[in-house]
């Protein structure tokens, strides 16, 4: 049986997608949950060293289809290279060469396939000196100056879990990639490899502090910056109870609301850029903060422009008013708590993923194998039925 057709703006593109962790993976959730058909290729001998998630809540499947191939076997290369042949993109995350001593460079898939989008995703990119060398979120963001930009001042840098650049650096500038070749194809009918390397989009996302940095308004020691905790009227709070609430009033009106509120003393409330007296205001909105408990604050603060929000748990965000009222998060399919697809189309709407096909023959006949094709490859073992 044919799998389902869906809907979203990337309905009827094909995407192969060859299995790794991280940034590749969500790249392939949000591609698929935009409609495309995402198909998974996976080692039969692959494993998570660190990590086992039940099918039900594994976000690295859902949405697509899986087959698992023994890619050391030349006929299973060459059904991926079928495969290719009727794929509008592919996306990797392996060390540079790797895809190549596979047979599944972007020279053959090209040939086999010019109108193929090769997307292909690493930390450090497919040339330099430190192309071949292993690497995580962290390592990169070092090497970009990001990460010493990230904490207190005193303080060590500060990890951002692996948001910046395994999932900002990495997988936005991916799908960025991908779906810009997608759309220059659409005028020149050809494909194109895209290179995403994590080192550089974490450094894309930092551009505006090199500007800031060239006027002199950005200090690179940690801490000392509007940005980065140093100043008292962007920064985080303890409350009575332990909570927490996040400060943002960098403009002088809703500085204004929010010394009103809390409220500051006058010669404070007078004097938000006068760094002289930061360390008075931020003893003085310490001291306020620690005399209520975080939802006390957050009732006070939040129909004002004062730029105060609590500092929410992943659960409490899912149970927030106005993410609920913008159905934010989801628990279909699975009855896990979830972040609904981003961004949202008007005429052409995302769906939430479900768990993905594992059935390799359903997949095939989709693509239009046939049934004597798959039972061979089965039989051989190139295929996991």
């Amino acid at each position: 049986m044919a799998a389902e057709r869906k809907g979203g703006p990337l309905a009827g593109f094909r995407v192969l997608e060859m299995a790794g962790l991280g940034p590749v993976p969500l790249a392939g959730l949000m591609l698929a949950e935009m409609g495309a058909d995402v198909i998974r290729i996976e080692r039969l001998s692959s494993t998570r060293a660190f990590l086992t998630i039940p099918e039900k809540f594994d976000l690295d499947r859902h949405g697509r289809a899986a087959i698992r191939l023994d890619l050391k076997d030349p006929h299973a290369v060459e059904l991926v290279l079928r495969m290719v042949e009727k794929a509008d993109a592919l996306v990797e995350g392996f060390r540079p060469g790797v895809m190549e001593r596979l047979g599944l460079g972007p020279d053959i898939a090209l040939t086999r396939n010019p109108a193929l989008v090769y997307g292909r995703m690493t930390g450090f990119g497919q040339d330099g000196p430190l192309a071949d060398r292993a690497g995580h979120d962290l390592t990169y963001l070092a090497l970009t100056g990001v990460l010493h930009a990230i904490g207190r001042k005193g303080a060590r840098p500060t990890p951002p879990l692996n948001l910046v650049a395994d999932f900002g650096g990495g997988t936005m500038f991916l799908i960025a990639g991908v779906l810009a070749a997608l759309l220059e194809r659409s005028r020149s009918g050809e494909g194109q490899v895209v290179d995403a390397a994590m080192i550089d989009g974490a450094s894309m996302l930092a551009s505006p502090f090199f500007s800031f940095l060239a006027t002199g308004f950005w200090n690179e020691a940690r801490g000392s910056n509007l940005l980065d905790s140093g100043a008292p009227f962007y920064d985080t709070y303890e409350t009575s109870d332990g909570g927490h609430v996040a400060v943002a009033c960098l403009e002088p009106q809703f500085f204004a609301e929010f010394a009103r509120l809390l409220p500051l003393p006058g010669r404070l409330a007078k004097a938000q850029y006068d760094q002289s007296h930061w360390n008075d205001m931020r003893t003085e909105i310490a001291a306020r903060f620690a005399t209520r408990p975080r939802d006390q604050w957050a009732k006070l603060f939040e129909r004002t422009d004062a730029c105060v929000a609590p500092v929410l748990t992943f659960s409490e965000a899912a149970a927030y008013p106005h993410n609920r009222f913008r159905n934010t998060h989801t628990d279909a399919a699975t009855g896990m708590v979830r972040p609904r697809p981003a961004p949202r189309f008007g005429r052409t709407p995302s769906a939430v993923a479900r768990p993905g096909n594992m059935n390799a023959a359903t997949t095939l006949a989709d693509m239009g194998f046939t049934d004597n094709e798959i039972d061979d490859l089965v039989s051989r073992g190139i295929v996991e039925r």
